[in-house]
């Protein structure tokens, strides 16, 4: 009984802090569109390289900009790129699954067979291909990292297709005569919408890490918008002398990940029935 309860307090936990670290994230970059402590794209020579201060709580980089103020608008950027990344993925990756859910023919079969294509490019190596032709900006990195994570949206739509569909009240519609459209969108979507959040929230932390890659490696957001990822570019040559200006968007990265990580399992344990511990 014991082992019950630690069980159920601690899938709250996980969905609780997931949802705090979240909202740190979401809270510096809302509070970012009308205040910061500084203009983060001021250089002041005479500010370079400064320990936290009364004026400057996380320090100055290289150029005498403000981390702190860097840090807060580089969580809006993350939090764009993520939004639409994982936006255009769902809205194509889930109608294409349900789709080949619905399918039992060769249609299906050839959506299933493209996404394992595309899942064969991975998203790094498909944002600097489209870098390379388009040029490196954010929405080359917004479209490449959502094209990149459609076929897990797929296969999560699939797999709850499939289980829809063998369902008495799906074969009672189509017993009625309803149509596919009909049963996709009044049985399947409802009941697979919960798994569809739970790949968003994990699709979002996969997100972050790449955006910060991309950005890292010149093939993501363009300067002089702050992006944590180029922050973490810009600290390398200095990274044994003042290993502050890594740790604190390395931190931030960290925090952000980790945040949707959790929100991710506590999403799952909260929407899939057969986690739930029967008493």
């Amino acid at each position: 009984m014991a082992a019950v309860q630690n069980t159920h307090r601690s899938r709250p936990l996980a969905l609780v802090a997931g949802a705090v670290l979240v909202g740190l994230v979401v809270l510096a970059a809302l509070v970012s569109f009308v205040w910061t402590p500084h203009d983060p794209l001021l250089v002041e020579a005479s500010a370079r390289l400064l320990g936290p201060t009364g004026d400057y709580v996380l320090g100055t980089d290289k150029f005498g900009r403000d981390l702190a103020s860097q840090l807060m608008v580089g969580a809006r950027t993350t939090l764009y790129v993520g939004v639409v990344a994982v936006g255009i993925a769902a809205v194509i990756g889930t109608p294409l699954g349900i789709l080949a859910g619905m399918s039992r023919n060769w249609l299906g079969e050839f959506v299933m067979r493209a996404g394992d294509l595309v899942l064969a490019f991975p998203a790094l190596l498909l944002a600097i291909m489209f870098g390379a032709v388009y040029g490196a900006s954010t929405l080359t990195a917004m479209i490449a990292i959502g094209i990149a994570t459609i076929p897990s949206f797929a296969r999560i739509a699939r797999s709850g297709t499939l289980q829809v569909m063998s369902t008495e009240y799906v074969l009672a519609a189509r017993a009625s005569g309803r149509s596919r459209l009909f049963i996709a969108g009044r049985h399947v979507l409802p009941n697979i919408s919960g798994l569809v959040v739970v790949q968003s929230s994990v699709s979002f932390a996969i997100a972050v890490l790449s955006e910060a890659a991309l950005s890292f490696l010149g093939f993501g957001t363009a300067p002089p918008t702050p992006s944590w990822g180029r922050m973490l570019q810009e600290s390398q040559e200095l990274l044994a002398v003042q290993p502050r200006l890594a740790l604190v968007p390395g931190i931030a990265i960290a925090i952000a990940v980790l945040g949707f990580n959790l929100l991710g399992d506590g999403l799952r344990d909260r929407f899939d029935p057969k986690l739930e511990v029967r008493r």
